[in-house]
């Protein structure tokens, strides 16, 4: 009836609950994270490295879709995931609290991301004209000025810092 394996299955299960409810009351609910940033330049310099390695990859597939090479379901998902790691990047300049003198750097880069942002929900409004046969003429326009509003911010961020 009763097999020595599954009273031992039955105990791992409750220790493991037992134990993840444990962990889940330590754990402060407030949510706030703070990063404690000393070398802001270098800390910008991390975060612009990080952005441009998404842009470099994020292009390269949008090329590939516009050329036929990807479809556009595959295309949504790395634009998914760029968008929720630039937001993520976003969320560590709002939260690295830069003194006075980097403000206005750190205000424009994050104007950068934003409008690189809306890059991706552009290019996905291409990528959902394509998969449904429609002209994405005037969307694929409306990306290149997206690209370089995001750009013209960066020229900004870089022109304002100490």
């Amino acid at each position: 009836m009763v097999s020595k394996k599954g009273i031992v299955l039955t105990g791992v299960m409750l220790a493991a609950i037992t134990g993840a409810s444990f962990v889940i009351w330590l754990v402060p609910q407030d949510g706030k994270t703070t990063f404690v940033v000393t070398d802001f330049e270098g800390y910008l310099d991390g975060v612009r490295n990080i952005h441009e390695i998404l842009q470099e990859s994020l292009h390269a597939e949008y090329q590939m879709l516009l050329d036929g090479n990807v479809l556009p379901q595959e295309y949504d998902i790395a634009a998914d995931g760029t968008a929720s790691q630039i937001t993520a990047e976003i969320s560590r300049l709002v939260t690295s609290e830069p003194p006075a003198e980097w403000t206005d750097s750190y205000i424009s880069y994050m104007e950068s991301m934003r409008s690189f942002n809306s890059y991706i929900e552009e290019t996905r409004v291409v990528s959902s004209m394509i998969a449904g046969g429609a002209d994405a003429s005037e969307a694929i326009q409306k990306t290149e000025e997206l690209k370089e509003e995001s750009e013209a911010h960066a020229r900004m961020s870089d022109e304002s810092r100490p």
